[in-house]
């Protein structure tokens, strides 16, 4: 399983270039421990064309989860033993597993074009690699398991840039981080703050107001 950035459109073109190019600590001040800790996992971010231009693919994990209940993600999860080794070709078919298995979506279509630097979720534990798709033949999504998924939508990118709808999000511990105000949904965490750099290092990134502030409670 390896990438092609053949046939991509051209406005994919600063994606591929910041993925190329974004040093970790760019991305995040949390990185995966030096000691090899952690439970490695993988995250697909699909790029996918809509009717209103480039969009990506999230969901929205089901309020009765013991962990990130209720919070727009990216598809993804754990490396399972036969998604192969974690440095290599693992973390790819995890991200289109844990996809298919989340959106019900067809990794037939989705053509991987580039991994950002390894990421470390403390709350979890987890070490977590983004996997970058394009969306190459759109297939339907949805929710597969309710238990699992409460929904699951695309989110225009001009939705993600416009200042209108960005904030940001204050944790009850007095942590804050990116937000974004989409779909009627709050976008924040690990998530958002991914969204945030790549917007940034793609150079989409539109002035927005820091000091606009949201609880995680917020609702439309």
């Amino acid at each position: 399983m390896t990438f092609s950035r053949e046939g991509l459109p051209d406005w994919l073109e600063p994606v591929v270039r910041a993925a190329d190019t974004i040093q970790p600590l760019q991305l995040s001040s949390f990185l995966p421990p030096e000691n090899g800790s952690g439970r490695q996992s993988a995250v697909l971010i699909l790029f996918g064309e809509g009717e209103r231009g480039p969009e990506l693919l999230l969901m929205e994990r089901a309020g009765s989860l013991r962990s990130h209940a209720g919070q727009p993600s990216f598809p993804g999860g754990a490396l399972d033993p036969e998604d192969g080794d974690p440095q290599r070709e693992g973390p790819l078919r995890a991200a289109l597993r844990e996809a298919e298995e989340e959106t019900g979506l067809d990794p037939s279509g989705v053509q991987l074009i580039g991994v950002l630097p390894r990421l470390y979720i403390p709350v979890s534990g987890f070490v977590v690699t983004p996997v970058l798709g394009w969306w190459r033949k759109p297939s339907p999504v949805g929710v597969v398991d309710p238990n699992e998924t409460a929904r699951v939508f695309t989110v225009p990118v001009a939705d993600l840039t416009d200042p209108a709808n960005r904030a940001t999000a204050v944790h009850p511990r007095g942590h804050s981080g990116p937000a974004f105000l989409v779909e009627s949904a709050l976008v924040w965490g690990f998530t958002a703050g991914v969204i945030d750099r790549l917007l940034h290092y793609a150079g989409w990134e539109r002035p927005w107001d820091h000091g606009k502030q949201v609880p995680l409670d917020w609702h439309a």
